[in-house]
């Protein structure tokens, strides 16, 4: 058998090529490492923006509804009512969620509606629905919503929330809205929102929703009328002579 003798100066040689090319494997393997949690959370929160897009009324404002509960920045969503322009902006009641509570919040906040026989809500409605209000109907007759995002800031458990609706997390959780119309009695089911009490104190009329009329100019005052000039003061009579003493 042949054996093969290196000479220190070529180990050494080695040995420091191999220290050299360790610190860019590791940084590769660990840049791959990291991107995987980041395509996963985008693709979890494409999957629940497509889910909940009828929910919000737009793509646009399911995005924006998603992304503000997961950081827990203010939501701001546009009115998507036909002839509507304006923007219905909150802050959640929590604080940052994950997605899957982010999911649970939304189907949460769908089934309530759904109960009420609101399958298309108004932004003021879903907002209802998340921190709380009163649905007004147009009969007069009212439903309360809780608010999802209330009660769980209040300290109560998914489950716990779901129960207080009358309805099961699991079927929930399934399908929202099917939760929601089963759970239902019909009594709301064609009775259109009139009004819509917000649980922080602002309230929306459904007829606000439609488009402002223009800026009225503002009316020019009335001439405030010239002061009458007062009479002059009549001369004073002279004082007649003083008669004089008689025998003077």
């Amino acid at each position: 058998m042949t054996s093969r003798r290196f000479s220190p100066a070529l180990l050494a040689a080695g040995l420091a090529m191999a220290l050299a090319a360790a610190p860019t494997l590791a940084q590769t393997g660990g840049g791959a490492t990291a991107a995987a949690p980041a395509a996963a959370s985008s693709h979890e929160a494409d999957r629940l923006v497509r889910e909940f897009t009828a929910l919000a009324g737009s793509p646009a404002n399911a995005q924006a509804l998603v992304a503000a509960l997961r950081d827990g920045s203010t939501i701001s969503l546009a009115d998507t009512t036909p002839g509507a322009t304006g923007t219905t902006t909150f802050p959640p009641d929590t604080g940052k969620m994950g997605y899957g509570d982010v999911k649970i919040a939304l189907s949460l906040a769908e089934a309530s509606l759904a109960k009420a026989g609101i399958t298309a809500p108004t932004a003021t409605e879903l907002e209802a629905a998340l921190n709380g209000g009163r649905l007004v109907m147009a009969d007069g007759s009212a439903v309360d919503l809780k608010g999802v995002l209330a009660a769980r800031a209040g300290g109560a458990g998914w489950g716990r929330i779901a129960a207080d609706m009358g309805l099961k997390l699991g079927d929930v959780v399934r399908s929202p809205k099917h939760a929601g119309e089963v759970a239902e009695h019909g009594h709301h089911a064609h009775d259109k929102v009139a009004r819509v009490e917000l649980a922080h104190g602002h309230d929306h009329d459904a007829a606000s929703h439609v488009a402002r009329p223009e800026h009225v100019g503002k009316v020019d005052r009335p001439q405030r009328p010239d002061r009458p000039e007062r009479p002059e003061r009549p001369d004073r009579p002279d004082h007649p002579d003083h008669a004089g003493r008689p025998g003077g």
